[in-house]
């Protein structure tokens, strides 16, 4: 079987995607390009006698949910069990309008809050993650009914005050949605700097990937876009002929424009026939899963434990950290980030403590040559007697 996205053999099964009629297909993940998809005529279908949820689910959705546009949410089985809630939810609800008294469900509860975030206009990441922190306090044995188990709860936790801190957030927010008010317990987050590795281990880490992926790690590497913002760009927003490409912000941040290297524009034009529809790349959920498992591989092929440390985020301090270091101007890493409060930006002024000041140095002849080093990243120095052209970079 090969994929239908980028041909490749290298398949592994993910799941099975259950059907209305009580059969079963088999689902594929492309451990090359993050494809997910199935293909009922070359897998058998099974019937199982007791589906994992009701084969006639309110509404009609359609467990078909494949592909770059709209990204599966999670295997057959949890959409089923969440249609399921919704509708006892909906029933819940018409019952408490009436007037009669209904017992306690957490879970009705969290998808309540959760459509109660979706109604106020909280991005999905935001919506999925809060649902995510009420349902992980319930299941270590939190009332949401009794802020104090809640406060008993966190407090067991070996968490750090950071993580404490946003399970608080959210049943804060969950008490503004029910009225309710307590007294949040007090956590003073330890602000640590994050992990910024050496260039090279970056390009380290983008060779040991297909094109595709590749691609992708090297859009983070040059604009220091959020990976949420890369995953959402489609064909539209890249202009070949100025040579750039357009970012649509996401967590408030403010739109961009960046200029990209003939490199990654080679890259994007190899990967675009393979790739079907407006997206350039996969969903944000496909590619961590397969991002991550391809890290570890590479850390162990080339025996360096620190690309275990690398994430997509960590492109982004990457190229914030270096970007203060050549220019020494914080206004222009707040616009490149895209950031509208400067105090999130003052945090790379701390990353740049170089105690040396080690340079890769080129000399070239040619114009032509030149250009290409200044779109790598190098920086002009001088011209020789001889007429040679000096460039640097920093390690």
């Amino acid at each position: 079987m090969h994929c239908p996205q980028c041909g490749s053999q290298k398949l592994f099964r993910d799941g099975l995607r259950y059907l209305a009629d009580g059969t079963s297909v088999q689902r594929w993940l492309c451990r090359d390009c993050g494809y997910r998809f199935s293909d009922p005529n070359r897998k058998k279908r099974r019937r199982w006698k007791n589906p994992p949820f009701s084969l006639n689910p309110p509404n009609s959705l359609d467990y078909n949910c494949r592909g770059n546009d709209e990204p599966c949410g999670g295997d057959s089985t949890a959409l089923g069990r969440a249609v399921q809630t919704l509708a006892a939810v909906e029933k819940q609800n018409e019952k408490q309008d009436a007037g009669a008294t209904v017992e306690y469900n957490a879970t009705s509860e969290i998808i309540n809050f959760m459509l109660w975030l979706k109604r106020r206009g909280y991005s999905e990441s935001t919506v999925k993650s809060r649902g995510k922190h009420l349902r992980r306090l319930v299941k270590l044995g939190a009332d949401l009914r009794d802020p104090e188990t809640v406060k008993e709860v966190l407090a067991k936790q070996r968490w750090s005050p950071g993580y404490k801190e946003l399970f608080a957030e959210t049943f804060s927010s969950y008490l503004s949605m029910k009225g309710g008010k307590w007294e949040p317990p007090r956590y003073k987050r330890v602000q640590k700097l994050p992990f910024i590795p050496l260039e090279k281990e970056l390009d380290q880490l983008i060779a040991c990937f297909p094109p595709k992926m590749a691609c992708l790690l090297q859009l983070l590497k040059e604009t220091g876009c959020r990976i949420g913002e890369a995953v959402r760009l489609s064909w539209k927003d890249v202009d070949f002929e100025s040579g750039t490409v357009r970012i649509t912000p996401e967590k408030g941040s403010n739109p961009r424009v960046f200029h990209i290297s003939s490199n990654l524009r080679a890259m994007l034009r190899r990967i675009r026939p393979q790739t079907a529809g407006e997206r350039i790349f996969p969903s944000q959920s496909a590619v961590e899963a397969y991002f991550y498992r391809r890290r570890k591989q590479a850390a162990n092929k080339l025996c360096n434990p620190r690309l275990l440390q690398i994430s997509f985020h960590t492109f982004r301090h990457w190229k914030a950290t270096m970007e203060y270091a050549r220019t020494k101007d914080i206004l222009h890493v707040m616009r490149l980030l895209g950031h509208k409060n400067i105090h999130n930006t003052l945090i790379y002024t701390q990353l740049v403590n170089f105690k040396e000041e080690e340079y890769v140095c080129r000399a070239v002849k040619d114009s032509i040559e030149a250009i290409s080093l200044i779109e790598a990243g190098f920086e002009y120095v001088c011209t020789a007697p001889d007429g040679v052209m000096l460039f640097r970079k920093r390690k």
